[in-house]
């Protein structure tokens, strides 16, 4: 069944009917899209520009800028029911989750405790897999403009999760004594990196409620011996569980979530007609370049093709896979993946777009989700969460040169970016690219302010990067805590509802 519903126009018929039970209506939209693994929405209902243009009047129509990004459609919108024992039912997954949380819980005790729990008269609690929590992240949240620090929440926070249904709190030195973020809400799930991160650091994937990331978190815990969050879940074993047919002409189904998507990445030579009036030749793209891509494309058969939000794009993740364990992106190989040199000089593979904005930074809205299928880079130049040498240190990072990097659109154009020429890649840049397993030589080790650049986050992460701008403008040595790599372009993988 095909649903491909403007969230806009929806409004009208949403707002009589909200309840704090079943956030937000059930509606001809909400029709669940789907088998064993239904991706919730986002819940992202606002649209955003990009640069200069952050804040919209209204989400864009077809053919105008920035068409096509999250809050232009709807599928699968989030429905929870509060059982009134402790625990909470998601309508949509068919996963029952604990209301509550545990803080402060060691990695290797998570299981441990989810067998002893019994929330709601329950015994088969368990540590969720990293697709399991992710469906609960909720993007109409906003990690908030901090200003001062980051030990105060700021007064615009808003958590990534529904908070009328699931607890939460935002960690305090009341909570976990000094040194504190607020923004330290990771939550564990059982996910193990098929690989290391920060130098040798094994790791798992969490969840961050507080700023809409997943990062890799190391399995020995935080600076100091303190732990994490975790909430635990239980039902429906086969979430999370794809189920891949390819349909003999570029496209692969997903039989399980109900979504149908390119074989081939935007670096594949095929889409290189499509690319129209891109900076690059090669399949990166700025992010209003990757929402007209998608939505221009004409493909194995169908027009109504789009950039995939956040959660759509995660569900293709393969986290059995990745560069360090099996030499491949973290994807099963049934797609074709472009190869990349990335910024250290190393074959590896790229990061995707997605249709949703991470309102998170300076400027809140400024970046958008990518999602990493290939290693996450960064520098650990401020410090290392758990690794030699310092914790994940706070403060967010000083604008780069040139005000964030976020040029205003220069009246016009294709998605307002710079004009051609511009800025090409840095330090052997990222190549065009070849089918997944191998990758272009070439190019020096990059070398940042905090060392050399390495996997900071894993294959499998999901952070923000700049929608448009010059990615020179940024410091080789990365942004954050963890020294981000900014990439501004980035590969993209479109995705339609299989019909």
């Amino acid at each position: 069944m095909k649903v491909r519903t403007k969230k806009a126009a929806l409004v009208v018929l949403i707002i009589p009917i909200l309840s704090l039970v079943f956030p937000p209506a059930v509606t001809a939209a909400d029709t669940t899209i789907g088998s064993t693994y239904p991706v919730v929405d986002t819940n992202q209902t606002t649209c955003y520009g990009a640069g200069s243009r952050v804040r919209l009047s209204s989400c864009p129509k077809a053919g105008q800028a920035y068409a096509g990004q999250d809050g232009n459609y709807r599928i699968n919108g989030p429905r929870y029911r509060d059982n009134a024992d402790g625990t909470v039912s998601d309508l949509v997954t068919g996963l029952m989750w604990q209301k509550g949380f545990r803080r402060n819980i060691a990695w290797r005790d998570a299981e441990r405790l989810a067998a002893g729990a019994d929330t709601g008269g329950h015994r088969d609690w368990r540590v969720p897999t990293i697709k399991e929590l992710y469906s609960l992240i909720d993007f109409s949240g906003a990690t908030g403009t901090m200003r001062g620090g980051m030990s105060s929440v700021p007064s615009d926070a808003v958590p990534y999760l529904d908070t009328r249904v699931f607890d939460f709190e935002y960690p305090s030195s009341k909570t976990h004594g000094s040194n504190v973020r607020f923004i330290d809400a990771q939550y564990v799930t059982n996910t193990a990196y098929r690989g290391t991160t920060m130098g040798g650091n094994a790791t798992f994937f969490g969840v961050n409620f507080a700023d809409g990331r997943i990062k890799g978190y190391p399995q020995r815990g935080k600076r100091g011996g303190s732990g994490w969050y975790v909430r635990f879940v239980r039902g429906n074993p086969d979430y999370g569980k794809n189920q891949f047919r390819d349909d003999g002409r570029g496209g692969i189904v997903d039989l399980a979530t109900g979504l149908a998507w390119m074989a081939a990445d935007s670096g594949h030579p095929h889409f290189k007609p499509a690319l129209g009036e891109a900076h690059y030749r090669d399949g990166r793209l700025d992010w209003p370049e990757a929402l007209e891509f998608c939505e221009g494309l004409d493909f194995a058969g169908s027009k109504d093709w789009r950039l995939p939000n956040a959660k759509e794009l995660h569900s293709i993740l393969d986290y059995s896979r990745s560069p360090q364990a099996t030499r491949s992106a973290a994807i099963d190989p049934i797609f074709r993946t472009t190869a990349i040199t990335d910024e250290a000089g190393k074959p590896n593979f790229p990061g995707y777009w997605a249709s949703t904005t991470h309102l998170d930074g300076r400027i809140p809205g400024t970046d958008a989700v990518v999602v990493y299928f290939g290693e996450a880079l960064g520098t650990g130049s401020m410090g290392q969460m758990g690794g030699p040498g310092g914790g994940q240190m706070g403060g967010q990072p000083p604008p780069p040169p040139g005000g964030m990097g976020m040029r205003p659109p220069p009246g016009g154009g294709f998605g307002g970016r710079p004009p051609p020429g511009m800025h090409p890649p840095r330090g052997g840049g990222i190549g065009p690219g070849t089918r997944q397993g191998g990758g272009p030589q070439g190019g020096g080790p990059h070398m940042g302010q905090g060392g050399a650049i390495i996997d900071v986050h894993g294959a499998g992460a999901q952070r923000g990067d700049p929608k448009i701008g010059n990615p020179d403008d940024y410091p080789k040595s990365g942004q954050g805590p963890q020294g981000d790599v900014r990439r501004v372009y980035n590969h993209v993988r479109c995705v339609r509802t299989a019909g």
